[in-house]
């Protein structure tokens, strides 16, 4: 069965390490499709509440991801939009080739320090909650995404994972220039072609050409151009791409030899994982090549790479933006809400509380002079005089004090409430309290004498009808 890929794809691919043709072509006739997700690390804390997130996705049983420690495939799709724990932020759907980068951060950077990370072309936001899951509580991440509708994306789905060391910001690549010397580490999975996905999408293979492959090439010089000096001397670069083309992959990395003082990163080897190793002509630097006839993933292409130029260290301006802080008396309407209130600082901006872990409290101010911030934090609410009003993020975060009332629901039930439906349910809680399934928050309702307020946001709620459930 042909597999109607382009052909210039498939004569542009030859010789390449790790091409065989016959086999490529065959997996994509197949169009199998493979679904794997990730457990967020910050939510299921318990092998009892791993395995009832993974019983309820796949009956039949899951199988690890080999180079994720919390990747998992499931043997068929599930309808993710009937299942609460997804809406919960328990696990993130990301396809297994891209779960590599944790492979590559565990072993390029120290994790026990205090890092500065960026992901910088972040949306939808994959590559960002895997890195924070990562990341100890004294390091912060910057979630970069140039187009403003994927920012919001990008947003919602770091809301979901709970963490207060994020931030996520709105920014052309070129603005990180105004940071030299400030990452400890950078990732930059590239706009690319997307050639690695056709398997998965085959309605991008229209769309393929040779001109786009090197439109999109150009592209990817000039992103690694202008972000390179926002990373420290040895820092950590990691590039990739979901393209199988050598111009937006082993061409890049020559580019990079050519321009940048680089060393190259090698990976522990793992031969049973089909993996390709590849080598540039140039300094020998190292790429991973995936492809989908040789391993149980879609294409990707990654290298990491060490920074060597002595660049100047990052100055801290003289003057920072200075944050309006809470009164004794906000601070006491707000701190029952928040567990261990004594360990974050917190800000007005406009309307809105922010909850900010120390370190992005501390950056806060530096990063404001030199990007436009989408998010910081975690959005605790608004403050009236006599009470908090919640906002979604702090239901969705790791915050909530235990003596904020959380009421549990059955699954269909849970489902009404995130149609943003009365569940119609009768509870002794009066007031403000946490909607839950399974010991995962859904989100906020207002419990009355007669009636239940439903706060989930109307722009997160289920629109399908619930059927077959």
């Amino acid at each position: 069965m042909p597999s109607h890929l382009p052909t210039a794809l498939l004569t542009s691919l030859e010789g390449l390490p790790g091409f065989n043709r016959q086999t490529f072509e065959q997996v994509h006739a197949a169009a199998g499709k493979i679904t794997s997700l990730r457990l967020n690390p910050n939510k299921i804390k318990t092998t009892v509440q791993e395995e009832k997130v993974l019983t309820a996705l796949s009956a039949t049983g899951t199988s690890k991801v080999p180079w994720s420690s919390q990747g998992y495939y499931l043997p068929e799709r599930p309808s993710f939009t009937f299942d609460p724990y997804f809406h919960a932020g328990a696990y993130y759907v990301q396809e297994a080739s891209s779960m590599f980068l944790e492979y590559a951060v565990r072993h390029s950077v120290d994790l026990n320090s205090s890092l500065k990370v960026l992901d910088l072309c972040a949306a939808p936001g994959g590559k960002s909650t895997l890195l924070q899951s990562l990341l100890n509580e004294e390091s912060v991440l910057v979630s970069n995404e140039v187009i403003k509708s994927r920012a919001a994306l990008l947003a919602d789905n770091l809301t979901k994972w709970g963490a207060a060391n994020t931030i996520v910001s709105n920014n052309d690549p070129r603005d990180f220039s105004a940071l030299p010397g400030y990452f400890d580490l950078i990732v930059v999975d590239a706009p690319c072609s997307g050639s690695g996905l056709f398997r998965r999408d085959p309605e991008l293979i229209p769309e393929w050409s040779l001109d786009n492959v090197e439109l999109c090439s150009q592209r990817q010089q000039r992103i690694l151009a202008d972000v390179l000096p926002a990373l420290k001397e040895d820092g950590v670069l990691i590039y990739s791409t979901c393209s199988f083309s050598a111009a937006e992959d082993e061409v890049i990395l020559n580019w990079l030899a050519d321009h940048f003082e680089l060393e190259n990163v090698q990976l522990p080897w793992h031969e049973e994982w089909n993996i390709v190793l590849t080598e540039t002509s140039k300094r020998n630097f190292q790429g991973y090549r995936f492809y989908p006839d040789r391993l149980k993933g879609e294409g990707l292409f990654l290298a990491c790479l060490r920074k060597r130029s002595a660049e100047k260290a990052f100055k801290e301006p003289k003057q920072k933006q200075k944050q309006l802080q809470l009164s004794s008396k906000q601070t006491s309407l707000l701190s029952p809400w928040i567990n261990k209130p004594a360990a974050y600082e917190y800000f007005l901006h406009q309307e809105d509380v922010l909850v900010l872990s120390p370190v992005v409290a501390e950056i806060l101010p530096v990063l404001q002079q030199a990007l436009y911030i989408r998010k910081a934090g975690v959005k605790a609410g608004q403050l009236g005089a006599k009470e908090l009003i919640p906002d979604h993020q702090l239901a969705m975060s790791l915050l909530i004090s235990e003596q904020v009332p959380v009421v549990t629901l059955p699954k269909m039930p849970a489902l009404q409430y995130l149609r943003k439906e009365d569940p119609g349910i009768i509870t002794d809680v009066k007031g403000w309290g946490l909607v839950a399934y399974e010991g995962m928050n859904l989100g906020w309702a207002k419990f009355l004498p007669n009636r239940i307020n439903n706060y989930y946001p109307k722009e997160l709620r289920i629109l399908k009808e619930i059927t077959g459930i």
